[in-house]
């Protein structure tokens, strides 16, 4: 069931996509609220399932990550056991950060984040060809990321 969210809901939720780790006190300050509903409206939010958790996002160049790459996988079968099956082994897979599946001719898009090029190799030629069922990987290296936001589009509200 959708839960309808009203204009301060909507500022709660653009604030904290920008800044999660501002206390409730400035949340508030921001939204134009006092603290205490500010709190109550953020794990409302939460409880509902609208805000799943909270994430320090890493430069991954920084930290040693210097490679982002796509794999966009098909499948021999697309039963719904298989398509879980598949999901499953992608659960697995530390290098892939963010796992689609897809209509048309592609199945699955994953995003792997790694070291360098020769890590993202070895676990495309002994993992990702080698699990059952894949019947094509096709790799896509990026040059370089334009732009990256979490979350959703919030309107002005």
């Amino acid at each position: 069931m959708r839960v309808r969210l009203d204009p301060t809901d909507w500022r709660i939720i653009k604030h904290l996509q920008a800044n999660a780790r501002m206390t409730n006190v400035e949340l508030a300050r921001r939204v134009g609220i006092s603290p205490p509903p500010c709190l109550r409206r953020v794990r409302a939010l939460e409880e509902a399932g609208i805000i799943e958790g909270y994430f320090a996002l890493l430069d991954e160049k920084a930290a040693g990550f210097e490679l982002t790459a796509f794999a966009m996988v098909g499948l021999h079968a697309q039963a719904e056991t298989d398509l879980r099956a598949f999901e499953n082994l992608a659960l697995t897979w530390a290098i892939v950060r963010e796992c689609y599946m897809l209509s048309g001719e592609t199945d699955f898009l994953l995003k792997c984040v790694t070291s360098d090029l020769t890590a993202f190799q070895d676990f495309i030629i002994q993992q990702l060809t080698a699990a059952p069922n894949v019947a094509s990987v096709k790799t896509h290296l990026t040059i370089r990321r334009v732009k990256f936001e979490g979350g959703v589009a919030v309107r002005d509200v």
